[in-house]
């Protein structure tokens, strides 16, 4: 059974950081492409970040410059370093990994990040 665990949510104050984690089970994230997704109140959830197979990263425009999204094959695991953070960035994250050949889409249960201005 797969399952992604996020944590490191929290309340924070803007312009201070927060690293969320996405600890992995029943699935070698070494190799898969991972993302982070959000969902702030009243709106849809939205892409944040992606980090292929390959090692490259991509960003939503809104968080470019403030988040890194990485991996630690060794802990099976994925992270967002978030940074600067802002009242807008509040929202539950969510780690996410798509659907492969052999693999249904996997959302984590997400975590409450909060930033108060």
């Amino acid at each position: 059974q797969v399952q992604l665990v996020e944590s490191g949510g929290g309340l924070v104050q803007a312009g201070r950081s927060l690293r969320l984690s996405c600890l992995a089970s029943g699935i070698d994230l070494g190799g898969r492409t991972m993302a982070w997704h959000r969902q702030a109140p009243g709106k849809q959830r939205e892409f944040v970040a992606v980090l292929s197979s390959g090692g490259n990263a991509r960003y939503v425009d809104s968080v470019k410059g403030r988040f890194t999204i990485y991996r630690d094959n060794a802990k099976n695991a994925v992270y967002l370093q978030m940074d600067s953070l802002k009242s807008e960035d509040t929202a539950v994250y969510y780690c996410f990994a798509p659907r492969t050949r052999t693999m249904d889409e996997q959302w984590g249960q997400g975590t409450q990040v909060t930033v108060s201005s």
